[in-house]
């Protein structure tokens, strides 16, 4: 009994460790972010996704340097990855004023960032349990930056929309910005998991 308690006692205690303690406190941000957003607040869920954002690399940033990686960090860290990321876009497209931008965020964009993270995902689970490793690569990390990059971006416009009251007083950089980060990330989520389906393939044929 007492050592059943004390694994509960540590259990718990990873749980509550300061990396799992940021990545719960995404979770919560990127709710409030999303109130934000439907309430049309959108220079707060722009700061909301910043400091998401930034909490995504801090969480990080002490699970490795203290030691304090956890099987439940691992799993909880992406899923407020996607959450955060998926969310915002999905918000995003459903915005009237976002399909008012030439070239800007449409739905299929959504549809192919989401389907990509579903795609990997499952290919991750299938090929982890094959006992092999498939970590993230660098064409998935430069994703993540664009994509980080491109909702912010869409958010700022929306912003800047709503106190000019139209399309034509958002600057033109402002605009841009949204625009050609949008399409590099939806380019980049395309390659990045194309990249995983060929690193997969090759993975289970050299294990065969």
């Amino acid at each position: 009994m007492p050592a059943r308690a004390e694994r509960a006692k540590r259990m718990w205690a990873a749980a509550l460790n300061l990396p799992n303690q940021l990545t719960y406190l995404r979770i919560v941000g990127a709710i409030v972010m999303f109130v934000a957003i439907a309430w049309e607040q959108y220079l707060a869920a722009f700061v909301l996704f910043i400091l998401a954002a930034g909490t995504d690399w801090l969480d990080g940033y002490f699970a490795r340097k203290y030691g304090q990686v956890t099987n439940l960090g691992r799993i909880l860290d992406p899923f407020a990855d996607k959450v955060i990321i998926c969310g915002a876009f999905i918000f995003l497209a459903a915005i009237r004023q976002m399909a008012d931008v030439p070239w800007g965020l449409r739905p299929w964009m959504v549809v192919v960032l989401v389907g990509r993270e579903l795609l990997v995902t499952a290919i991750r689970s299938f090929i982890e349990e094959q006992g092999l490793d498939f970590s993230a690569n660098m064409s998935g990390k430069v994703k993540m930056v664009l994509q980080c990059v491109a909702a912010p971006a869409c958010l700022m416009y929306l912003h800047c929309r709503g106190i000019g009251g139209g399309h034509d007083v958002v600057p033109a950089w402002i605009t841009w910005t949204a625009i050609i980060s949008v399409w590099l990330a939806v380019i980049q989520t395309v390659y990045s998991g194309l990249i995983y389906v060929v690193a997969a393939v090759r993975l289970v044929r050299s294990s065969q």
